[in-house]
Order: structure tokens, then sequence, then C-alpha cells
């Protein structure tokens, strides 16, 4: 391990295409267990892979579902076929709460187009049935999931990506208050935050990014970073800004063509900002409008659950975990932990065996566990899955450490025997 270093990462805002698609896909997910719940369809048979695409007044809404009957209607043949209102519906509250009423892109002139249709049938008897008969589903596809937890910050998060994120969540907030000239800002923008490491813990920021989308033309870059820095200087709070830290603060100069207008999004596209900036591996896989069958995403929650429990336990400072799955296969093929050097008198293999022994990792058992099968996942779409605080509706309940006690005891006993 490096002792002395810089490292950076970056976000992006709600307001950035890509997460506009991220965010209406989610939406969607949202609106399926939503409407599943309302009338009595059972959430385990919910299946929903949507993906979205979006530029100038367009937004096309694709994939595959199983819906609960109310988001369906007859054809002109009688026959069953998705009913498209709804799924607009949703898509507009979600571009409107974003904050885009612009000439380029409006949530109530954007034409919309939903061209969802049924799962494959080949897919569906994969997930339904598992294949090993250990568990009541396969694994939604293959793939490689990683989750990862470090004491940088309150929160467990590599700092770089922490402190990122929070500079574009305050700034969204204060934008949507309406207080001042931070009103003016648009819903797009990105940061970028590189920080010191002494000792290989986080010391200071020596740069710092912002381009953000400004509604008043006569703004220029002297002028927004007069608007934002006392935000980014709070988002910072504890970390230090050294002395020599260079400020970049919309250095192409203007910012007003912002969105979906200015540049193309697409669902997906932003899987670094969403999990660890960089910090840790990614298995390749996106989490947004998929449910939680795919393990993508709900294997990928398990895997960050794991791993801050066990930083959380003390057990190491840092951790890494590996889970790999295969279509219609319920357990994992394989779970690999590395410590990365700092275990406290515990193994990897102590490590692996404790979580084997304490949580079911397939998708059955990763979606009770942590209750999955519930419309949470429009917040996670944007400041990263993540290093958020779990909520009372069961969101973000992959950030709870409760399962700390348990692998302690777990590793004691495998220490001792």
């Amino acid at each position: 391990m490096r002792a002395n270093y810089l490292f950076t990462s970056e976000s992006v805002a709600e307001g950035h295409p890509d997460k506009v698609c991220d965010r209406i896909s989610d939406e969607i997910v949202d609106l399926v267990y939503r409407e599943a719940a309302k009338t009595g369809v059972n959430p385990w048979g919910v299946r929903i892979a949507c993906e979205t695409l979006a530029t100038t007044n367009r937004v096309v809404i694709a994939g595959e579902v199983r819906l609960p009957p109310s988001l369906m209607k007859k054809d002109k043949d009688g026959k069953d076929v998705i009913n498209p209102s709804k799924f607009k519906a949703a898509a507009r509250r979600a571009i409107k709460d974003i904050g885009y009423e612009q000439d380029g892109f409006h949530w109530k002139k954007a034409k919309i187009d939903v061209l969802l249709h049924s799962q494959s049938a080949d897919i569906a008897q994969g997930v339904d049935s598992a294949a090993d008969q250990q568990g009541d589903e396969g694994a939604g596809d293959q793939g490689i999931m990683f989750g990862y937890a470090c004491k940088e910050t309150p929160d467990l998060m590599p700092a770089p990506i922490y402190y990122s994120h929070k500079i574009l969540q305050l700034l969204a907030a204060a934008r949507k208050k309406g207080d001042g000239e931070v009103a003016k800002l648009g819903p797009d923008a990105k940061s970028q935050v590189t920080v010191r490491y002494l000792d290989g813990r986080p010391s200071e920021a020596t740069s710092i990014v912002l381009s953000t989308q400004h509604l008043d033309e006569s703004w220029d870059s002297k002028k927004v970073r007069a608007v934002v820095e006392p935000y980014i200087r709070e988002a910072l709070g504890e970390l230090k800004i050294a002395d020599d830290c260079k400020w970049y603060i919309n250095p192409t100069g203007k910012f007003v063509i912002g969105g979906p207008d200015g540049d193309a999004g697409l669902t997906g596209r932003k899987i670094i900002v969403d999990t660890y900036g960089g910090a840790a591996p990614h298995g390749g896989g996106a989490f947004s409008g998929k449910d939680t069958t795919k393990v993508d995403r709900s294997a990928a929650y398990a895997a960050r659950y794991l791993a801050k429990n066990v930083v959380a336990a003390g057990l190491a400072d840092r951790c890494t975990i590996q889970l790999s799955y295969a279509i219609g296969v319920a357990q994992p093929l394989s779970i690999y932990v590395d410590l990365h050097g700092t275990g406290k008198g515990v193994s990897e293999d102590q490590v692996e065996a404790a979580i084997r022994e304490n949580m079911d990792l397939s998708p059955s058992g990763i979606r009770r566990h942590l209750d999955l099968n519930k419309p949470i996942y429009a917040k996670t779409s944007a400041y990263g899955h993540f290093g958020r605080k779990a909520g009372r509706d069961g969101s973000f309940s992959w950030e709870r450490t409760d399962l700390v006690k348990a692998l302690k005891e777990a590793v004691k006993t495998k220490a001792a025997a």
C-alpha cells in the first residue's frame, strides 16, 4: 500500500443527462413495485429492466418487464399490452423535480416514447427456478460484483468521491430552495476533487473542479465561482483545502445549454460515480432501471453491506468483497475478501467463512435480508448508491451496520477453533 499519493474522483449532478436517464429508469422500477403493492400482486414476481435515452425534448424508455395488471391495457384485438400513460407521467414528474423547464428540455413539452415489452421467457425460467435448487430464484444474469468500505469518512467511503458528491448535493439543495443567486444555477453539473493522502490518510484537497450550468447568460467563470465557492467550502468541511489548491470553476467559460439538450443521456453510463469513484474495482454492471433479481444491483448492494459491516466491526480498516454469479443459479460461485493488509488479527479466510454463515447470498436471500422489494430506488439514482443514510422507508438498507456483532462472534469462533 502506498502511503503518500494523490487520488481523484468525480461526481455528476441529478441534472446530468445520464443521471436524468438513471432517475427515469429508477422511477419506472418504483412505479412497478408501487403498483404491485396497490393491486395485491406479489412483489417477488416483479421483473423490470428499463433503459432510458434522453436528448433534445425527447425521451425513449425501453426494456423488458413483467407487470401488474394495473399497468396493462387491451389493444384493438383484445390482447394485453403495456399502458404507457403511467410510465410517461412518472418520467415527466422526474424531469420536473430535477428542474428542467428549458426550451430544449422541458418536463411538459418533451416527447416520451414507451417501448417496454414482456420479459424473455428464457430469462424468466432461469430466474424463477434456480438451477442449483438452493434458493427461491436464480440470478438474473452472470457477472461479478464488488463492495468496498474504508475508514476515510464517517460513512466509510473513500474521501474523493464522498466530497465530490457532497459539493453537488449542497448546490442542488440550495438551487431548489431558491434563495439568492444560487437559484440561477441550472440542474446540470459535474464536480471533481483531488485529495492528497499522507500516511495513507486523506490530508487535503489539492484541486477542485466544478462545471455547473447557469441560467443567466451574462455570468462568466469568475461570477460562478463567487456563487458556488461558499457551498464548496461547506461541503469539504473538515478536509483542508491546500494553500496552493487549484480551482477550476466552469473552466470553459459559459455553460448555459445543459442537460439532454446539450448532450444525449443514457441509463448506466456513470457506474463509477454510482459506486466508489474508482477507489475500488467494479464488475461493470449498472444498477438503475433493474429490479433486484438482477444481481448487478442486489449483489453489489450486498457486497457493500458486508464490506461496511466488516470495517464497522473493527475487523479491518479497508475491505473489498467480490461476489460472482451464473444466470439461473442461486448461490454465488465465489466469495472473495481482501483486507488490504489492514486486518485486525483476522485473516481473509476467516472473514469469508463468517460472511457465508451470516448471510444467504442468493438473490432471494439478499432481497429478504435487505428488504429490497420496495419502491425505494429513485433516490439512489444521483449522488451515489453508497455512503447514504438508511431511510425509514427501507431505502439504503445496505448501509446499515446491523451485522457487526454477528461477524465479530463468527470470526472469534473461527479463531478459537
